[in-house]
């Protein structure tokens, strides 16, 4: 399996290179074009001034060559108009069919009266040409030997994060990764710490979840089940009652288990709308023998069924646990909605007001009551679906209060 760092570091090599090539190629094909320096064509003039005119005899024409070579230090040749040599000086030089200038060591000007001169350079004309290419492999060796360890940090970062990815599929909900830096990769391992986080609380809560629910299903079964058993003997109307009212507790508690479990998934709501709390509050109150409604009409988007369980949670809480009267106010204030709702009851100790909110939890002195212990559970997962919160407090004396906050649909009356 080919690694990720080293698909990256050669992809990287392969575009030094590249750029090598390329420059090489440009270089050559520019200076192909390119017109002939007016070095070479003020040479030529001064060597033609030096030279005897075209008329004199190729040995005068020879001898003179050879001076202008000697005193140069360069190899020289003399055509004529047809390109037939006329003298030379120094290594012998043909005529060079290409018009190149430079091209295999030569450089080749016509003369005003017609004769060609070729020269032959000592220092050749290639090695700028090389030791640009030089220069460049240079640049590219050196960038290639620095990005090795930035690559090779790069991929240990990811593989960190596979290997953490690997083991929290393996089984191991702790497995979380190292934080290092402030780029995408370091955004990418807190995201996964995150999502780690969420998954381990989200399995602790349904394993949680199905401990409690577990425990809880087996007292209403028992009941049924001798319901059923005593039926056989006595089937009167106060054994059939006492069996539906069974069937239907452990109906609800079901019910229940199954909408928290649903909530606590995190899947979007299954239905969103302007919610008038003040008239939902009104229809749960009147479920309520002796249930007083006080507020001003109040906006908030949510799920209604949703909002109706948190209320008529929240009443039956009020009603079993509590004493009469209870009241349910509604009041929009600073952009927030506050659903209040009041008993006269014992209370709840200020130690276990943020523990009622633990599924199936039981204050000791309520074990023996009914319910199952998810009802404010579910009210503040209600409460925190809808961006808001659920606390209760005992702000007036004798009255002790579940207040849920939530926010504001429009801006509401003041309270």
């Amino acid at each position: 399996m080919t690694r990720l760092y080293l698909k990256i570091y050669l992809t990287i090599i392969a575009s030094l290179l590249a750029v090598v090539v390329v420059s090489a190629i440009l270089w050559r094909v520019d200076n192909r074009h390119l017109d002939r320096p007016p070095l070479t064509r003020l040479g030529a003039d001064l060597i033609e001034m030096a030279l005897p005119p075209a008329s004199a005899p190729p040995e005068v024409q020879r001898r003179r060559l050879g001076e202008i070579s000697d005193r140069l230090g360069i190899d020289l040749a003399l055509f004529d108009a047809g390109r037939k040599p006329l003298a030379g000086a120094g290594r012998r030089i043909a005529f060079p069919e290409s018009d190149w200038p430079g091209h295999r060591g030569l450089w080749r000007e016509r003369l005003r009266d017609g004769r060609w001169i070729v020269a032959r350079m000592q220092i050749g004309p290639r090695r700028p040409f090389l030791r640009g290419i030089a220069w460049l492999a240079a640049i590219a060796l050196l960038v290639a030997l620095c990005a090795y360890p930035i690559v090779r940090g790069l991929t240990r970062r990811i593989e960190r994060l596979q290997t953490a990815v690997e083991t929290l599929g393996a089984g191991d909900l702790g497995a979380r990764v190292e934080v290092k830096g402030r780029d995408e990769v370091a955004r990418l391992a807190a995201s996964f710490n995150t999502a780690a986080d969420r998954i381990e609380k989200l399995v602790e809560s349904h394993r949680q979840l199905l401990a409690h629910a577990s425990h809880e299903l087996r007292t209403p079964l028992a009941r049924i089940r001798m319901g059923i058993e005593l039926m056989q003997r006595d089937a009167s109307a106060k054994r059939r009652e006492d069996l539906e009212g069974d069937i239907a507790e452990l109906d609800a508690l079901i019910d229940e288990i199954l909408l928290a479990s649903r909530l606590d998934s995190g899947r979007p709501l299954e239905r969103e709308e302007d919610i008038d709390l003040l008239a939902l509050a009104a229809e749960e109150c009147a479920r309520v023998d002796g249930c007083r409604l006080s507020g001003t009409p109040s906006h908030i988007h949510g799920d209604p069924r949703l909002i109706r369980r948190a209320i008529r949670n929240l009443l039956d809480n009020a009603r079993k646990h509590g004493a009469p009267p209870v009241e349910v106010s509604v009041l929009g204030e600073a952009g927030r909605v506050r659903l209040t709702v009041a008993d006269h009851g014992p209370g709840i100790p200020e130690t276990e007001r943020e523990r009622v909110f633990t599924p199936f939890y039981r204050m000791s002195k309520d074990q023996q009551k009914t319910g199952s212990g998810i009802g404010l559970s579910l009210v503040r997962q209600i409460a925190e679906r809808h961006g808001g919160s659920v606390a209760i407090t005992e702000s007036r004396p004798g009255y002790h209060e579940a207040v849920v906050d939530l926010p504001a649909l429009l801006e509401t009356p003041q309270g």
